[in-house]
């Protein structure tokens, strides 16, 4: 089996599969551990506890990369925003304060989650030695859309605050941007090998502001990890067409596309780029001939190029595990 790393690196074609959320929510051996620590923070801080749920998916399905169990949202706190999670309302952040922001410094930032480098490592020595082990961070735009409470609960943004922060995102950014480095250093440092940066939320942003609070703030990040011979997948979700100016601009070693995406213009609109994921969470609960159906295509779109078959976003909770093996089967054993 070629690593993950190794795929990304050299651009090379061959079979390779896991799951953005593979460790977590839809599985029944995660349910009953998380049944047991209903502090989320607190569980992402149990290193002993996160590297088990780490390698639940890799024991049940032999998944060819192993992503940390941790969340986006634990740069915020370990800046010194407090979090809350409740049920069917996703996550809440104090208020925003510029100045606790700026107090903070990077020795502090590192010791705030050192237990997250922690169950890297834990995890790092269980894992085979083939298989890459994931770390990842929020980019700056998606973590600041948390941070200053930017969304609707309709997940459109919230013109009248972003207004009002408006004249400090960019300073936010940059401030995000040092500790987002100081976080990927410290995971690769603790095991992992690869990095994905998510920016869920790409697709908020304004056209106008798109180059300033997208692809900057994540190029910046890219190149950081160029300069430490980090490999790195972006994942700029919601961008649409703006996909191809994103990939170009920022240079990534992959890139991970997202439902609205159609796979074939992706093809031949991404190019020096390892193509990941694309496949709707949606249709893992729908029946198997709409599974199968839709996997073929995406493994038909991209044949003979560096692909690796992942989702268009995470998991869903409802999830039965069992469509997922089956999934997995089929990609596996897929012959044109």
């Amino acid at each position: 089996m070629i690593s993950l790393r190794n795929i990304l690196v050299n651009k090379i074609s061959c079979k390779s599969i896991w799951f953005m959320r593979q460790a977590g929510r839809y599985l029944p051996e995660f349910r009953k551990i998380r049944k047991k620590n209903k502090n989320f923070i607190k569980l992402c801080l149990n290193s002993e506890l996160s590297s088990e749920i780490t390698l639940q998916p890799i024991k049940r399905f032999n998944l060819d990369s192993a992503i940390i169990f941790s969340d986006i949202l634990m740069t915020p706190y370990a800046l010194g925003q407090d979090i809350t999670f409740k049920n069917n309302q996703g996550p809440k952040l104090s208020e925003f304060k510029m100045d606790v922001l700026i107090r903070n410094n990077k020795e502090d930032f590192s010791q705030k989650l050192s237990q997250v480098y922690k169950a890297i490592e834990i995890t790092r020595k269980k894992l085979e030695k083939d298989k890459s082990l994931i770390c990842f961070i929020g980019a700056p735009w998606t973590l600041l859309i948390y941070m200053l409470g930017l969304k609707k609960n309709n997940n459109s943004l919230d013109i009248d605050k972003y207004n009002k922060y408006k004249k400090q995102i960019n300073k936010i950014l940059k401030e995000l941007n040092f500790y987002l480095c100081a976080h990927i250093e410290n995971q690769i440092n603790a095991g992992a090998d690869v990095v994905q940066i998510f920016d869920s939320w790409a697709g908020l942003i304004p056209d106008k502001d798109i180059k300033d609070f997208c692809y900057i703030p994540n190029k910046r990040i890219v190149d950081f990890c160029k300069s430490k011979n980090i490999v790195s997948i972006c994942f700029p979700k919601g961008l649409k067409k703006n996909y191809e100016v994103f990939n170009n601009f920022v240079k990534p070693d992959g890139i991970n596309l997202d439902p609205d995406l159609d796979p074939l213009w992706a093809r031949n609109k991404l190019k020096d780029v390892v193509l990941q994921g694309g496949l709707n969470p949606k249709i893992l609960l729908k029946t198997n001939k709409d599974i199968l159906e839709t996997a073929t295509k995406y493994v038909k779109a991209f044949k003979d190029i560096p692909y690796v078959f992942n989702l268009g976003h995470g998991l869903l909770p409802e999830t039965d595990p069992v469509k997922v093996e089956m999934l997995i089967n089929f990609y596996r054993n897929y012959n044109e």
